[in-house]
């Protein structure tokens, strides 16, 4: 078992920190926010975890230190900090996992050193680092879920979403769209979402996925020769990254199986942690 909140260096000299619980094999996980402290994966591994999540903070997140130069918190400045991460664990090769917008980061660290990842869980993914574009309509459809269609909130943030689906969205409409990223919207769920917002890097949030960060074409090209098993995991009701959307991203690679749970959102694990946890655990074998 790997001690608690142990650090490494960047190449920059950045200090960062990691945070490890588990007897297993470690699986390196990378939050999304983006640039949120990766303290929300915590429950990743679910109950009986058989592996060792093992939650990177970003650079300028969690106890890892701010960059002297903000421009590093670009997506792709971003994947030497992953690799030096392996190499510190003395792992020839990782088992990595990227949730939501920390997916770009994996995608773009699996195009960089693809000999360097045994097996790539995508989770939920962000899809800027390939290109991938989701329609409105699909977002829509998506958050037209049985089980929400009768909570009292439904009709005042699907109006909304509509808004935001058609270009016409303010900060104020996305924020009221938020009950369509979670399976449930119960009082748990309004509380992860408030502290999400204490516990993100705004500022590098803004950097994260700026001009240059990606190149869709380049890596969608190593994604079609990358033979290893690639698992991408979805939540039926997502309106942030829509079945649709998990189902093309899987077919950019010649290895890949899509997971679908019924009932979830964008953070599939708090729906159900033993299913993701299991489907997890049954693909890394």
């Amino acid at each position: 078992m790997v001690a608690a909140m142990p650090t490494f260096s960047a190449p920059d000299g950045t200090p960062l920190a990691y945070h490890a619980s588990g007897s297993g094999a470690p699986l390196l996980c990378l939050p999304g926010g983006p640039m949120q402290d990766s303290a929300y994966l915590g429950g990743i591994g679910g109950p009986d975890a058989r592996r060792t999540p093992v939650r990177l903070d970003l650079r300028g997140t969690g106890a890892s230190a701010v960059p002297d130069d903000p421009a590093s918190y670009r997506c792709d400045r971003q994947v030497e900090d992953v690799e030096a991460l392996r190499v510190h664990l003395g792992l020839d090769t990782i088992d990595l996992l990227g949730h939501s917008a920390g997916a770009n980061l994996a995608a773009l660290y699996t195009a960089r050193h693809p000999d360097r990842v045994a097996r790539l869980v995508l989770l939920a993914p962000g899809t800027a680092a390939v290109g991938l574009e989701t329609s409105g309509e699909e977002r829509l459809a998506a958050a037209r879920q049985a089980w929400r269609e009768e909570e009292p909130w439904f009709g005042a943030a699907y109006a909304a979403l509509e808004e935001s689906a058609a270009g016409r969205g303010s900060a104020e409409t996305f924020r009221a769209v938020a009950p369509f990223f979670h399976g449930t919207w119960d009082e748990a769920a309004r509380e992860r979402h408030a502290e999400s917002h204490l516990r993100r890097n705004g500022e590098a949030a803004g950097v994260y996925a700026s001009e240059g960060a990606f190149e869709p074409e380049a890596t969608r090209a190593v994604f079609a020769e990358f033979g290893r098993p690639v698992l991408v995991v979805a939540g039926e009701g997502d309106a942030n990254t829509p079945v649709p959307t998990a189902t093309a991203y899987a077919a950019l690679f010649p290895k890949a199986e899509l997971a679908v749970l019924a009932g979830a959102g964008h953070f599939p694990w708090h729906d159900d942690a033993e299913w993701v946890a299991g489907t997890v655990d049954g693909f890394l074998g």
